[in-house]
């Protein structure tokens, strides 16, 4: 495989999901949001699906009654990754990977997931009220989004945007939209570490293996520049919350 080739494999190929989550998290997460035998599920900007797959997998695919799901995002590249995962678990016949706009669908499914996504909705409060179209009756939302941990400097929230709510301002706006908080938790600072690190870390390590490739000093810079405004800007300052919502 070419230098070029390699570059583009190693897109989030050190993540196991694109969102600060450790894996005990996402046990609790999809214990609450308490997936059914025969539910349907969707995910909405799914990306490569890792979370649907085990919510899928956790609400039983060889009972009389399958669970099956369904994955919506835009990135063709995320999508093939979902399929072959998919296949390797068997759960290909089970969940079916969509290329589309997340806020463009309309088949309601009983357990919903939104994570990291409500910018397709045209950010938080759209995504709050737009999502009760997709959740059937007595269905559950598992929303994952940012909030401001502490006041943000103007760097800060000029990089993600004058949207972004807090934690009480994230719940309250559920509140008024008929929501009812099932669970909340929040990212710890450990699993952001995490997370920003294996974003890098595969194109770090394309860069350690290929330093003569002309792209090598594009790639270096666009490394660092993410790692500064991480490391000097938004750590401690933006969260990520995930609510379990019901109706």
């Amino acid at each position: 495989m070419q230098s070029a080739d390699h570059l583009a494999a190693s897109r989030h190929a050190r993540m196991r999901w694109n969102t600060p989550l450790a894996p005990e998290h996402a046990a609790l997460l999809l214990q609450r949001l308490d997936v059914r035998p025969g539910a349907r599920v969707l995910d909405l900007g799914c990306g490569w699906g890792e979370l649907l797959l085990r919510a899928v997998a956790a609400g039983g695919v060889s009972g009389p009654v399958a669970t099956r799901g369904v994955g919506v995002d835009t990135d063709g590249d995320a999508l093939e990754r979902g399929r072959r995962l998919a296949a390797d678990r068997s759960l290909n016949r089970h969940v079916t990977f969509v290329e589309g706009e997340a806020a463009a669908w309309q088949e309601p499914a009983d357990r919903v997931l939104c994570i990291g996504s409500a910018h397709a909705f045209g950010g938080t409060l759209p995504a709050l009220d737009a999502l009760t179209a997709v959740v059937r009756t007595g269905g559950r939302l598992l929303l994952g989004d940012a909030y401001w941990e502490r006041p943000p400097t103007p760097e800060v929230e000029e990089i993600f945007g004058p949207d972004v709510v807090t934690l009480p301002g994230l719940v309250e706006a559920a509140r008024e939209r008929g929501w009812r908080v099932l669970h909340l938790s929040t990212a710890d600072q450990r699993e952001w570490d995490d997370f920003e690190s294996t974003w890098l870390a595969g194109q770090q390590e394309w860069l350690l293996t290929y330093p003569e490739d002309p792209r090598a000093a594009d790639v270096r810079t666009q490394l660092d520049e993410r790692l500064h405004e991480y490391v000097d800007g938004y750590r401690g300052i933006l969260g990520f919350a995930y609510l379990v919502l019901g109706r």
